[in-house]
């Protein structure tokens, strides 16, 4: 038995990693831009804010995406957003479903 996770389960723990950074450069995008507009919207200065938006925007979403290039390495220490979201909980897949085998607990014993 095993102590640690499997190659394909570390494979599909990057694979959800650079998903959630890609997604949260999408939101960071948004958010930013969508700010700069709804600022400039409010108090009338029509490219101020929409430009810091665009530009703070540009720069979280570098940011993520440098920290997307270090996910898959083995030698690069991930930043603290692929750290983060590393620790989340991975599904085992011994779960016992319908029609599958029970799970086995440490203590069972074979004969």
């Amino acid at each position: 038995m095993t102590n640690g996770p499997t190659p394909e389960q570390q494979d599909l723990r990057a694979v959800g990693v650079a998903t959630g950074l890609g997604c949260s450069i999408v939101a960071a995008l948004v958010l930013c831009i969508g700010g700069g507009v709804w600022l400039d919207s409010r108090f009338g200065t029509s490219p101020l804010w929409t430009l810091i938006g665009v530009a703070l925007g540009l720069i979280v979403a570098g940011y993520q995406l440098w920290e997307l290039t270090k996910v898959g390495s083995k030698t690069a220490r991930p930043g603290p957003m692929a750290r983060t979201m590393a620790r989340l909980p991975m599904p085992t897949g011994r779960a016992k479903g319908p029609g599958g085998p029970p799970r086995r607990t440490g203590a069972e014993h074979e004969e």
